[in-house]
C-alpha cells in the first residue's frame, strides 16, 4: 500500500511537470542568459571554450601517442561533447533542489520541475557546442553521412536516464549535503575508467571487454559518438540503455514518491 501511495505521488508530480515542460525549459534559457549578460558573445562563450579545450586535448594527445588525427580528432571530440553534457548534467542534478530553494519554499510547483530544469540547461549547453564536431571534421576533412540523424534517438535515451539519476542524486544530496563533493570525485575517476579520450580497442588481452560494455557512460557516448563518426550503434546499446531506463525510473518514482514531502524540510 505504502509502495503503490509513493509511486501515486512520484507518477503526479511527473506527469504535472510534463504537462507544463515549457516553464523548466524557460527557465533553464534563462539561467544562461543570465550566465553571459552583457557579453557580446554571450552564450557561444561556452562553445569557444569547449572548442579550444577539445583541440588542444586531442592535438595533444595525438601528437604525444602518434595516432591519426583525421580519425582521432572528430572521435575526442564527439566523446567529450557527449561526456561534459553527461558529466555536468548530473553534477548540476545533485543540486537540482538546493540551487532551488527559494522557489520551492514559496512556489509550490512539482519537484520534477527543478530536474527538467537542470537537464534541459545542459542540453541547450550541448546544442551550442555539438557546432564544434562539423567544425572539426571539415578542418581535418572527415566526411560525415546521414548515420548522423542517429544522434537525435540517441540524446533522447541519454537524456531519459539523466532524469532518473537527477531524481535520486537530487533527493540524496539534498539530505546529505556532502554526498555531492563524493559524486564529483567519482565522475572524475569514471572520465578515465570510460573510452573518452582513449580507445576501447586499445585495452589489453588481460582485460575483459565487458569492463567497458557494462559501464554506463560508455554506452550512453556511444549512442551520439557512433552516428556522428558515420556508424549505427550496436543493437545491445540500445537494450543496456533501455533497460537501464525502466530499472532506474522505478527506484527513481519509489524515491521521489517517499521522500518528497521531506524535501521542503531538509532545505
Amino acid at each position: 500500500m505504502l509502495k503503490n501511495k509513493s509511486f501515486y505521488i512520484s507518477f503526479r508530480d511527473v506527469f504535472l511537470s510534463l504537462r507544463e515542460v515549457w516553464l523548466p525549459c524557460l527557465l533553464a534559457w534563462h539561467d544562461i542568459s543570465v550566465r553571459y549578460k552583457r557579453s557580446k558573445v554571450g552564450q557561444f562563450w561556452l562553445t569557444l571554450n569547449t572548442l579550444v579545450y577539445i583541440s588542444s586535448l586531442g592535438l595533444i594527445f595525438g601528437t604525444l601517442f602518434r595516432l591519426n588525427l583525421h580519425e582521432y580528432l572528430p572521435n575526442i571530440c564527439a566523446a567529450i561533447l557527449t561526456w561534459n553534457f553527461i558529466n555536468t548534467s548530473i553534477s548540476d542534478g545533485c543540486l537540482s533542489f538546493i540551487s532551488s530553494d527559494s522557489i520551492i519554499l514559496q512556489v509550490n510547483l512539482p519537484f520534477f520541475m527543478h530536474i527538467i530544469r537542470t537537464v534541459a540547461r545542459n542540453l541547450i549547453i550541448f546544442g551550442h557546442n555539438i557546432i564544434i564536431f562539423p567544425i572539426i571534421a571539415i578542418a581535418v576533412g572527415y566526411s560525415m553521412n546521414y548515420y548522423a540523424l542517429l544522434i537525435i534517438p540517441g540524446l533522447v535515451f541519454i537524456v531519459i536516464n539523466l532524469l532518473w539519476v537527477c531524481v535520486i542524486l537530487s533527493v540524496l544530496c539534498t539530505r546529505f549535503r556532502d554526498l555531492h563533493q563524493v559524486v564529483t570525485s567519482i565522475l572524475q575517476i569514471i572520465f578515465y575508467a570510460t573510452p573518452v579520450v582513449w580507445d576501447a580497442k586499445i585495452l589489453p588481452s588481460t582485460v575483459s571487454p565487458l569492463v567497458v560494455k557494462l559501464n554506463p557512460f560508455y554506452n550512453f557516448i556511444d549512442l551520439v559518438k557512433q552516428p556522428l563518426m558515420g556508424h549505427p550503434p550496436h543493437t545491445n546499446e540500445w537494450l543496456f540503455c533501455g533497460v537501464l531506463a525502466v530499472v532506474g525510473w522505478c527506484v527513481a518514482l519509489c524515491v521521489l514518491g517517499k521522500y518528497k514531502q521531506r524535501i521542503a524540510y531538509w532545505l
